[in-house]
């Protein structure tokens, strides 16, 4: 009681409240301004339903009228001749159209957009009451239904009653005032009160009068809630002060403006005028000095800094009215004595950013463009996929049921109880998720997954005990009628669409029904195992899909090895726009196993050359690469290039390993080791998972294994290193390891037509002239890859001649020149070089420098083109 005492002593004491007659103390101007926000608080707004209902009913009442003043504002006319055909119009609201005809209503015709009400009111609150200014109703219904409905608050209640009731009035009677001069009756834009409101006061003080009635009310308002101050321009001189003494005294003008609260700091009002009245004065050049300044000058402890022994009641800080530099002398001179120094204006020049010369290239021929080749490229459209099955899953609830009781029954049977289950239905799988009671081993129920098959009758019972990060045990049980998941429905989905991913790659559906992207570019390679007929060749020709669907042939070249000969031959027309080979290959998809061994050798050269670029570029990847080249960041004149991604795909790795053994496993390995970084990835499928074809130098590079039906156990842990490849159900059912996740996936099913349907579209459009051509690969047999200088002659490209002379002109032999100055693709002016070289024109390949010119004019080239043209 005595502490609360003190309190109101103390503030009674700093003049911050009054004592009224009773003893009471009067709100002072703090809680004067919240009283408005404390009496809105005081409504209760509860989650209940009444005051749901009536904040939808606010908002429905809102929109009611809106569309009804606003129907008014087209429909008056025919809206006023019904209502006053009707005498009033409110007392045939609940008439039938046949007895308005007995009274005489046959020609007039409501046109309002809600009817006769609609009508009704919006003539009894436009025309008859306030006019246009009825629209803030519509505004008030609005806000307070959404405050009662969402618990939001828009504006204090108390100011939107308030402000609402003044516009109200002072809109109808403004309108009516200006409205006179035109027409000389009511208007549903004044309405009839603004209208007779307007004639009532003319008649008292006059036009003018009430004009200057309005503009006096409109101020009055803008001051009360604006606080609008009406300042005429005065010229000051500026005074000579310290720069403490300036920063201080801009931040009490500052503080004079703000409407905000004060505090206990904050300097009284009173205090500031007479600041202010001080300043005015020796700004004047009148008889005040420093002395009064630094007595009546105070500001906010936050800002200042205060000695040991100030008082914390009232923070002040001395001012030191003269410039610090000035000598002893000048600062002991009055203040109006101190002689007044020119302000110096300093204007700061921006400083403008060199432009390097990528930024020139940019501004003139914008970023290189690697599509622009094949600038018409369409990528396949949808229509080339097929529908299989409904695409939605039916839910059995017999099934469900079923299988449930059987869980629990089996677990029963040895003293196992659970607290609850639930069913996470898929396309082919349903998951139960169980919680056992508490004491029950996890051991005990893993155990049980002969017996809960046996139960269930069903193939393929697969328990996780525990689920990663769910703290239950999962019972996967395949469906008795399994659905299956199209590749159309799967890349028709936005998440595919509109992914972001480098290489991203649908494989299909996850138990819980959600579609699976995977990015291959972040895998970085991929493992594909499983046994004869159980969705290997589907999973394979789905990536492949999937990657045909979302980048165009610039990006993307692949290289195919296919030993069974049939596989991947589906992609051969896709050639020249998607396939990559070795120099002189006829196949683009690689059937020998001597040519695979060249090709995974020349891959492993195209991969020490991209890592040479990227060194000589200073980035680490190719995506960093490639941007620098698009940003023309990088020179061509020095061997850099648009890099695509390179993705192999093996189809049987297993033949690949009993016919050549290590001198496949040695480049494999190699380009799993370091080939991610440079965009070149792996794609390896077998059927047969034994530890002599997937070696541990294998699996250690490739963290991304994907595992269909195998016959064993064995087997399966030797894809990935744990059992439950063996429990699935085969027909695309598959497991996907990711590191330490394991996620089930049913494969989207892609067909040969499909698949044969997508190649001819592509290979239809335009593409390179050849295939992409890897670097050549010479054994240690001295046999390579290379094209021969016969093969050279017969296949001579049509610019041949023109880019010999270019070369020679130039005086320089690099494949960069002869893209810029022909408008040509990489492969082909890489190809054109080649034959250059095979004609003796240029030098052999020297790295990153250019090709060495053989011809030192153009003379000596013409005699031997045509010596050339002779032998054709």
């Amino acid at each position: 009681m005595s502490l609360k005492g003190n309190q109101f002593r103390s503030n009674t004491v700093k003049g911050e409240g009054k004592i009224r007659n009773n003893g009471t103390p009067k709100r002072s101007r703090d809680e004067q301004s919240t009283f408005g926000t404390r009496f809105s608080g005081r409504i209760n707004f509860q989650n209940s339903k009444a005051v749901k209902i009536a904040g939808l009913f606010f908002l429905v009442l809102s929109l009611y009228f809106f569309i009804a003043f606003t129907s008014y504002l087209f429909t008056w006319q025919n809206d006023q001749s019904y209502i006053s055909a009707a005498n009033g119009g409110w007392n045939t609201l609940f008439k039938t159209r046949e007895e308005l005809e007995t009274l005489g209503f046959k020609e007039v015709v409501v046109e309002n957009w809600l009817g006769k009400l609609g009508a009704l009111l919006a003539n009894q609150f436009m025309y008859e009451w306030f006019g246009i200014a009825s629209f803030l109703f519509v505004i008030a219904f609005f806000v307070m239904g959404y405050r009662l409905l969402f618990k939001v608050r828009l504006i204090a209640l108390d100011k939107l009653f308030g402000y609402g009731f003044f516009l109200l009035l002072f809109i109808s009677v403004t309108i009516a005032y200006f409205h006179s001069f035109i027409l000389e009756y009511p208007h549903y834009l004044e309405g009839e009160f603004g209208f007779w409101t307007n004639k009532i006061l003319e008649a008292q003080v006059g036009t003018a009068g009430v004009g200057a009635f309005l503009l006096f009310i409109g101020l009055t308002a803008l001051i009360i809630a604006f606080n609008l101050d009406f300042k005429l321009p005065e010229k000051k001189k500026k005074i000579v002060l310290n720069d403490d003494v300036n920063d201080l005294i801009s931040n009490v003008e500052e503080e004079e403006d703000d409407d905000v609260q004060e505090d206990e700091y904050t300097t009284p009002a009173f205090q500031r005028n007479q600041i202010k009245n001080d300043r005015s004065d020796h700004i004047g050049g009148e008889k005040e000095n420093e002395t009064r300044l630094s007595q009546n000058l105070e500001v906010k402890p936050r800002k200042v800094e205060l000695d040991s022994d100030a008082s914390s009641n009232n923070p002040s800080f001395e001012l030191e009215p003269l410039i610090a530099n000035e000598p002893e002398s000048e600062r002991n001179m009055p203040l109006n004595e101190v002689k007044e120094s020119p302000d110096l204006l300093v204007e700061r020049v921006k400083e403008e950013k060199p432009l390097t010369t990528a930024d020139t290239l940019v501004e003139q021929f914008g970023q290189y463009d690697p599509k622009l080749d094949l600038s018409g490229y369409q990528h396949p459209h949808l229509d080339l996929l097929k529908d299989y099955g409904s695409g939605k899953i039916v839910v059995n609830n017999e099934e469900l049921e079923a299988n449930k009781d059987k869980i629990v029954e089996t677990l029963s049977n040895y003293n196992i109880e659970i607290d609850k289950i639930k069913a996470t239905i898929g396309p082919t799988v349903t998951l139960y998720e169980i919680i056992p009671k508490p004491g029950v081993r996890i051991s005990k129920i893993k155990n049980l997954e002969d017996d809960i098959a046996l139960s269930l009758a069903a193939l393929g019972i697969r328990i996780i005990a525990p689920m990663p990060g769910k703290g239950t045990i999962g019972i996967e049980v395949p469906n008795k009628k399994p659905e299956m998941v199209a590749m159309k429905a799967v890349i028709a989905t936005e998440k595919f669409q509109h992914t972001e991913m480098d290489l991203p790659i649908a494989l299909g559906k996850t138990i819980s029904n959600e579609v699976y992207i995977a990015d291959l570019a972040k895998m970085p390679h991929l493992l594909v195992a499983g046994a004869t007929g159980q969705g290997k060749s589907v999973g394979i020709n789905a990536i492949i899909t999937s990657l045909l669907y979302k980048k165009h042939p610039a990006e993307l070249k692949f290289v195919m090895v296919d030993p069974k000969k049939v596989e991947l031959s589906l992609f051969k027309t896709i050639e020249r726009h998607f396939l990559a080979k070795l120099p002189g290959e006829e196949e683009a998809i690689i059937t020998d196993t001597k040519k695979v061994i060249n090709t995974l050798n020349s891959l492993c050269i195209e991969m020490d050359q991209r890592y040479d670029l990227l060194k000589n570029a200073q980035v680490r990847n190719l995506r960093e690469y490639n941007n620098k080249f698009v940003n023309r960041r990088l020179n061509p004149e020095e061997g850099h290039r648009f890099m695509p991604f390179i993705v192999l795909i093996v189809d049987e790795f297993a033949d690949l390993m009993m016919t050549a053994g290590k001198e496949v496993e040695t480049p494999i390995a190699r380009l799993a080791q370091l080939a991610r970084a440079v965009g070149i990835h792996l794609v390896i499928a077998t059927q047969r998972p034994s530890v002599n074809i997937i070696t541990g130098t294998i699996k250690a590079n490739f963290p991304a294994r994907l595992a269909f039906r195998v016959l064993s156990k064995v087997d399966s842990r030797t894809i990935l290193d744990t059992g439950g490849a063996d429990q699935l159900i085969g027909r695309g059912d598959m497991l996907l390891a990711t590191g330490s996740d394991l996620i089930r996936i049913q494969c989207a099913f892609v067909d040969t037509p499909e698949v044969e349907e997508i190649s001819e579209f592509i290979g239809a459009q335009r593409g390179y002239p050849s295939a992409f051509l890897l670097p050549e690969y010479v054994d240690e047999n001295g046999e390579g890859s290379g094209l021969s200088d016969i093969d050279l002659v017969n296949d001579r490209d049509a610019l041949f001649e023109e880019a010999a002379r270019l070369i020679v002109l130039h005086q320089q032999g690099s494949t960069s020149l002869i893209q810029r100055k022909l408008k040509l693709g990489y492969n082909r002016a890489g190809r054109i070089i080649d034959q250059l070289e095979a004609a003796g024109i240029v030098g052999p390949f020297e790295g990153s420098k250019a090709r060495e010119v053989l011809y030192p004019d153009e003379y000596s080239l013409e005699q031997f083109l045509e010596s050339l043209a002779k032998k054709d």
